[in-house]
């Protein structure tokens, strides 16, 4: 695809509310991931986050738990003005300074609920220094997915994609990445290339200390 026609645009909004991340299309294009993600941008092709009812609509629910669809944004129309599409986001933001933090994803050898305690410690600090903490996971048995846990969570699959969705959402003075385990910190360098700050140690030192042969001759 080289051009932004309608028909490629109707194509675009298909895949995505089929599922099909920003990688897959690239690679059916023959695109980048960034590149795909730009014209996605460009066209409008946005996600937009909604709140899980966890009342079952019997009254409003207020549990700040938030998952990502495509949706074809309704038009606004104006007196003498064009009509203007509206993402209906139903984020609820405070105001106050935001971190997100990266939570482990699922259980598995290597990675497990040691990395869930980090997490869980570190957003109960940050909201005593007085932020609001962004929670990003997409292992619902985890601490850190509980309801008190964090300001605002996100059902998200880990990954550069998603959680550049929600940086845009979120506007954070900053990502840990370093107590979600190995899922994390391998985003940690293309996140920071696409803007993201990362707070504590630097991306460039988390990939020196995984790189275990320069790791071992920095220990010589």
């Amino acid at each position: 695809m080289r051009q932004l026609t309608p028909e490629n645009i109707a194509l675009l909004w298909k895949a995505k509310q089929y599922g099909f991340s920003d990688i897959q299309i690239a690679q059916a294009w023959k695109k980048t991931e960034l590149e795909v993600r730009n014209l996605r941008k460009q066209a409008g092709v946005l996600p937009v986050f909604k709140l899980v009812d966890t009342c079952a609509a019997e009254f409003e629910a207020y549990t700040p738990y938030y998952y990502s669809c495509y949706e074809i944004p309704p038009l606004t129309v104006r007196k003498g003005q064009p009509p203007v599409p509206v993402h209906e986001s139903e984020v609820r933001k405070t105001g106050n300074p935001t971190v997100m933090i990266l939570g482990g994803g699922a259980n598995r050898i290597g990675q497990g609920i040691e990395f869930d305690y980090c997490c869980c410690h570190a957003a109960f600090a940050l909201r005593d220094a007085g932020f609001d903490t962004v929670m990003v996971n997409s292992n619902p048995e985890t601490v850190s997915t509980d309801y008190d846990t964090s300001t605002r969570l996100y059902f998200e699959p880990l990954t550069f994609e998603n959680i550049l969705n929600i940086v845009e959402v979120e506007q954070p003075v900053g990502v840990i990445v370093q107590f979600g385990g190995q899922t994390p910190l391998n985003l940690a360098l293309r996140l920071e290339a696409a803007g993201v700050p990362i707070l504590g140690t630097s991306p460039e030192s988390i990939d020196k200390t995984e790189d275990r042969k320069f790791f071992w001759q920095f220990s010589e």
